[in-house]
């Protein structure tokens, strides 16, 4: 490595696990600005088959992490206040509990998405890595007036996935194993205190756990001395939520796609739409609210290659193989391990969205046949009870 390179990579962020990861073998490469393992020594291709058949360690300490709190002091309060910036039931929430989330603009896209938790009497929130600058300001902006925002940084955040991600850190913390699919615990881990949540973005059983930054690589090496645990990289992690169905912020959805276009509706309930009890209310509704109706232009869906080909995001799609303009785009694509054969993910006039409907991927000046597919590719193995 020149000395250029060494001090590009010493601008980079670090998150707790960054000298592990190095140590482990981590190909390290940046990604959101900090200094991540993209692979290690085994290769995406195994480490996607091991988290799927085992378990896999994911390093996702470069997420933000954020306690949102009246300053009431109740819990209803920082619901109703969040529920300003997302469409989805955040007061509904019972405690414990975990909920997928978008933040919204006012033309309807999405800027961001996230899980949030109900921490009893306030919020516990894990946005994206690329964004949490922007959504941190974004919360103060709009809330401050009525919440207290405060980000952690001096916590890490470890995944760990797959149908022996119970097993292995049941080891280290009994209580876990009884935890349900979303479920979120604070749970004492080798003397620390730990808030765990049974979720994950792998299409998997598993868990996420926020622990002190001083003690995530001692946490990290326990569920690695667990034969059935291996670290596994950011390559890997794409692969799995790909085949998962799950949209990965900057590619699948954006300021451009709505929650009905990026097939979200699911993450908007009920008492939130046209009708419910807390109707409208976020920004963009006047936009989106109308789309559960009537459907919106385009929507995104899954792609099945019909050859052996790998389809990359960004490749146009065509209705046949002499239309002269494009009728969509892919916004993930590569190869599922799992599957043994290529997947992908894009957006597509709703006309032609019907799973089944064989569309062409322009691929280094060919055209090559796909089907839109249901999503997800493999069946997610969350523990729901």
């Amino acid at each position: 490595m020149d000395d250029r390179n060494e001090l590009d990579r010493n601008d980079l962020g670090k998150t707790p696990l960054t000298a592990l990861n190095a140590a482990l073998g981590g190909r390290m490469v940046e990604f959101a600005g900090y200094d991540m393992p993209v692979q290690f020594p085994e290769g995406v291709a195994k480490e996607h088959l091991h988290t799927r058949a085992l378990a896999g360690l994911f390093d996702v300490g470069h997420m933000g992490q954020v306690v949102l709190r009246a300053k009431s002091g109740k819990y209803e309060d920082a619901a109703l206040a969040l529920e300003r910036l997302v469409p989805v039931d955040v007061l509904g929430l019972k405690p414990g509990r975990q909920r997928y989330g978008l933040f919204t603009d006012a033309r309807g896209g999405i800027l961001d998405d996230l899980m949030f938790a109900n921490r009893g009497d306030h919020l516990f929130l894990v946005v994206n890595a690329a964004c949490k600058s922007q959504d941190i300001a974004h919360l103060r902006a709009h809330l401050s007036e009525d919440c207290e925002i405060e980000e952690l940084t001096d916590r890490g955040l470890i995944a760990l996935q797959g149908p022996a991600a119970e097993a292995a850190l049941a080891k280290l913390a009994p209580q876990a194993a009884a935890m349900a699919f979303m479920d979120v615990r604070e749970l004492t881990i080798l003397g620390v205190s730990c808030l765990v949540s049974r979720s994950g973005y792998s299409g998997e059983d598993g868990y996420e756990i926020s622990v002190p930054s001083a003690q995530a690589e001692e946490l990290a090496k326990a569920l690695l001395a667990d034969p059935d645990v291996h670290p596994i990289g950011l390559g890997a992690r794409d692969s799995l939520r790909l085949e998962a169905g799950l949209c990965l912020y900057g590619n699948d959805i954006d300021t451009s796609t709505t929650p009905v276009a990026a097939a979200l509706e699911w993450a908007v309930q009920k008492v939130r739409r046209t009708g419910g009890a807390r109707e409208g209310g976020f920004p963009g509704a006047e936009v989106i609210l109308p789309e559960f109706e009537h459907g919106a232009p385009r929507r995104r869906v899954g792609l099945a290659a019909e050859g052996r080909a790998p389809i990359r995001a960004g490749a146009e799609l065509f209705i046949d193989e002499t239309a002269p303009a494009p009728i969509g785009r892919v916004t993930s694509g590569g190869f599922g391990p799992t599957l043994g054969a290529p997947v992908a993910m894009g957006y597509v006039p709703t006309a032609s969205a019907e799973p089944g409907t064989r569309l062409f991927a322009e691929v280094r000046g060919k055209r090559l046949p796909v089907v839109v597919a249901t999503l997800p590719f493999i069946t997610p193995r969350y523990k729901r009870s």
